[in-house]
């Protein structure tokens, strides 16, 4: 096992203690790296829960911070209870207590949010000294009140692809490497659990709403934890384990790599498509042949294709090029 990833939620509200009896239950069971990555998600404001040196103690090398934005108001305008001086308090806190590899995730195309305040964002996240920024669109997701009723004064298409330009710019003026869509590093810091997702690898999962993706024998499962915590235990008492699992089929096998591996800013290898999906080049050749001729897409090497800088920028129509 490479990674381990505490996350979708607090994490941070489990104390240091119960995160020590949960890694080491993992080390009980599963063969680790010696050099493995394990993050923990946290929300600032909620890391004072435990002292970040006890994470540190528990086996916590990675800590993710959800900042969002520096500003005041978009902080309001986003629901977020914690303020920018949380912000900054969870990062040198963590650092205090010998974290050396911390992602910030910032969010842009906020309501009102001109490309000045986006770039102001990013300098005050690069200034807090993060190995990994995770800089991402807001998006308006089905079910939420902001897909419901949207904010006044968000930023149009346009205006999304000018901040998104000047703060690609500004990140590798800071020395970060963009490797994923929304992904920029210091070099050699590229999150491994991450990675790992975007180039298809399997991965468990453990706890409520968990999504899991095992390859077994030539086929390939994808399971899910009941979201519902108390739905969850109750599963697990009755040894309900899952939702599935559920087998991907070729055509799924093949969205799925391509909608990963897209994402990918040095491309991909067919021979990761191959090993991964357990397909044939072929199965992408028409495909990809009509994306290269609408330059959306080369073959850089022989078998190793990038999405070109068009691409990148209608990447969710490359994407649907792989549909079933």
């Amino acid at each position: 096992m490479i990674s381990v990833f505490i996350g979708g939620g607090t994490p941070s509200l489990f104390t240091p203690s119960e995160i020590s009896a949960l890694l080491c239950s993992i080390s009980d069971n599963f063969p680790l790296a010696d050099d493995i990555e394990i993050t923990m998600e946290a929300n600032p404001g909620t890391i004072e829960c435990g002292d970040p040196g006890g994470y540190r103690d528990a086996g916590v090398n990675r800590l993710s911070i959800g900042a969002q934005s520096f500003c005041a108001e978009s902080l309001q305008a986003l629901g977020r209870i914690h303020s920018v001086a949380d912000i900054r308090r969870s990062v040198t806190a963590a650092q205090a207590a010998g974290f050396d590899n911390i992602n910030i995730d910032v969010m842009y195309a906020l309501p009102g949010q001109s490309v000045a305040a986006a770039i102001d964002d990013l300098d005050h996240a690069v200034a807090l000294g993060p190995a990994h920024l995770s800089w991402y669109q807001l998006t308006l997701e089905p079910n939420t009140v902001f897909h419901t009723r949207p904010p006044a004064g968000l930023p149009d298409d346009d205006q999304c692809f000018e901040i998104q330009v000047a703060g690609q710019a500004r990140l590798s003026e800071c020395g970060f490497e963009q490797y994923e869509v929304s992904a920029y590093a210091l070099p050699g810091r590229q999150c491994r659990h991450n990675l790992n997702y975007w180039s298809f690898g399997d991965y468990l999962a453990v706890g409520a709403g968990a999504h899991g993706k095992m390859s077994r024998d030539g086929e390939l499962w994808r399971y899910a934890k009941p979201a519902n915590p108390l739905a969850y235990m109750e599963a697990q008492e009755q040894g309900r384990h899952d939702s599935g699992p559920k087998a991907l089929g070729d055509e799924e096998r093949v969205f799925e790599f391509m909608l990963n591996a897209l994402r990918l800013t040095d491309g991909f290898d067919i021979r990761l498509f191959e090993e991964r999906t357990g397909l044939a080049r072929k199965s992408l050749d028409s495909s990809l042949a009509t994306l290269r001729k609408k330059q959306l897409i080369n073959e850089v090497e022989s078998g190793f294709w990038r999405v070109t800088g068009l691409g990148k920028r209608f990447l969710n129509d490359v994407q649907a090029e792989f549909l079933p």
